[in-house]
C-alpha cells in the first residue's frame, strides 16, 4: 500500500522486539527470560471467581454499563486510601502503559525533550517516539554528584538548542530493565533538578510493591505532589488481564488526562474495576501479594545463584532488591542482537539491552526476567545460556 495513505506519525512507530519474540515462538515451549510476564501461579483464580460473583450480586447490570472516565468511585477511593492521597487526585487508566501514553499525549509536542534513564523501559520509549519526542538518556552513576551533573549537562545542551523539556521519565523502584532502584537522595536531587529547571516528572511504579529485601523508599511523588505524576498498575500485583492502572497527579493535570481519555476509550473497563475494588478493599489483594513476593524472591535468589555458578568470567549482572528483572553485561565487543538467533535456536530467549537505550548503546547487555518460568526451567535455561555465552566470548 502506498505510504501517502498513512500519517507522518507512522514513521515514528517501532516494533517491540519483545512482542516480535512472542509472535515467533511459544513461550511455554522454550526457556524464556524475555517477557515481563507474571507467574500464572500468582493469579488467585478461585478468589477472583468468587469476587466476580459478589460484584454481579452487588452491582448487577451497572457492572456492565459505561462508567465515568475517571474510573468508578469505589476503585478510585480504594487506590486513594492505599496510596495516601485525596480521591480527586486519582485517575484510573486502562493499564499503566496507557498512563505513560496519555501523559506523553497531553504534555509533549513534536520535538520536545523527554529526559530519562539509559537504559529505560522499552514501552515508554515506544510511546515517546510515536509522539516524535526528542529522548535524552542518562546512564546511572553510583557517584551521585556525577549522576546529577550528567543531567545538568544534558539540560544545558537542550537549553542551548532552544528546546523545551517536557518531563523526566523515571522508574525509581526495581527499574525495567536493570532492576536497580534510586536511593532517597537520588530521588530528592532529581526532584530538586525538576524544580530548578521547571519540568515535570513522570514516576512509573508498577513494581514498587514487589520488594524482596531492604526498606521501602518514599516515592518521588511524595517529595513534590504538584510536580510529579505517579503511575501505578494492577498488572504485576494482581493480574495483567484486567488491564487496569492508575495515575496520581495535581487535579489540573488529571483534568487534561480526563479529557484526553474521553477520545481514547471513554472509560476503563467497568466490571474489571469493580472486581479490583472489591479485591483491594477486602484485603484479598494484600494476602495474595504476600504469596507472590515469596514466590518471586525465591526465583530471584535462584537466578542469582545460578548466574554466580555458571556464567563465564567477564559477565556481570545487577542484584535487584525487587521487581521482575535483572540486567546482564557481557564483555565489550559482544553484540546481544547478533547473538539472539543462535540463542533462540538453542531454545533460550532474552531481550537485547540496546533496545532499552535511547541512543542504541548497550549492545553488550541483555535483560533477563525471573518471574515467568518455573524453577526447573530457570535452572536449565541459565545453564544452557551460560554454555552458549562461554563458546561465544571465551
Amino acid at each position: 500500500m502506498n505510504d501517502y495513505r498513512f500519517s507522518e506519525d507512522v514513521g515514528s512507530f517501532f516494533r517491540s522486539p519483545v512482542r516480535e519474540i512472542f509472535k515467533r515462538v511459544d513461550l511455554n515451549a522454550i526457556y524464556s527470560f524475555a517477557g515481563g510476564y507474571p507467574s500464572a501461579e500468582t493469579f488467585p483464580l478461585e478468589e477472583i471467581r468468587a469476587t466476580m460473583s459478589e460484584v454481579i450480586d452487588k452491582y448487577g447490570s451497572k457492572a456492565f454499563q459505561y462508567g465515568a472516565t475517571q474510573g468508578v468511585p469505589e476503585l478510585r477511593a480504594a487506590v486513594a486510601k492505599r496510596c495516601g492521597v485525596d480521591q480527586e487526585r486519582v485517575q484510573i487508566t486502562s493499564s499503566s502503559q496507557q498512563g505513560i501514553d496519555v501523559c506523553t499525549r497531553v504534555l509533549v509536542n513534536p520535538g520536545d525533550v523527554i529526559l530519562t534513564s539509559s537504559p529505560s523501559y522499552l514501552g515508554a520509549l515506544q510511546s515517546f517516539r510515536s509522539y516524535r519526542a526528542d529522548i535524552r538518556g542518562v546512564a546511572h552513576n553510583a557517584d551521585i554528584d556525577a549522576y546529577i551533573s550528567a543531567y545538568e549537562d544534558v539540560i544545558a545542551e537542550v537549553k542551548a538548542e532552544g528546546k523545551h523539556i517536557s518531563f523526566l521519565y523515571m522508574i525509581p523502584d526495581f527499574q525495567n530493565p536493570s532492576g536497580e532502584s534510586l536511593t532517597l537522595e537520588e530521588r530528592q536531587r532529581l526532584v530538586a533538578l525538576a524544580q530548578k529547571y521547571d519540568f515535570l516528572i513522570v514516576e512509573d511504579s508498577p513494581y514498587r510493591e514487589l520488594r524482596y529485601e531492604g526498606e521501602h523508599i518514599p516515592t518521588m511523588y511524595s517529595l513534590d505532589p504538584d510536580r510529579v505524576i505517579h503511575l501505578g498498575s494492577f498488572s504485576k500485583i494482581f493480574a495483567p488481564g484486567f488491564r487496569l492502572g492508575w495515575a496520581i497527579a495535581h487535579p489540573e493535570i488529571l483534568d487534561k488526562i480526563y479529557v484526553c481519555k474521553q477520545s481514547l476509550d471513554l472509560c476503563p473497563p467497568i466490571f474489571d474495576q469493580y472486581v479490583a475494588a472489591e479485591f483491594l478493599s477486602s484485603g484479598k489483594l494484600d494476602a495474595n501479594l504476600q504469596k507472590s513476593i515469596e514466590l518471586y524472591k525465591g526465583k530471584r535468589d535462584l537466578l542469582l545463584g545460578l548466574l554466580e555458578k555458571h556464567m563465564p568470567e567477564g559477565v556481570t549482572w545487577t542484584h535487584p532488591e525487587g521487581g521482575l528483572f535483572l540486567f546482564l553485561t557481557m564483555p565489550e565487543g559482544f553484540e546481544a542482537v547478533k547473538f539472539y538467533d543462535r540463542s533462540l535456536d538453542a531454545g533460550v530467549a532474552y531481550v537485547a539491552g540496546e533496545f532499552f537505550h535511547p541512543d542504541g548503546s548497550g549492545k553488550n547487555t541483555m535483560r533477563m526476567n525471573f518471574s515467568f518460568m518455573s524453577p526447573e526451567k530457570i535452572t536449565e535455561g541459565v545453564r544452557l545460556l551460560a554454555d552458549l555465552l562461554r563458546d561465544e566470548i571465551l
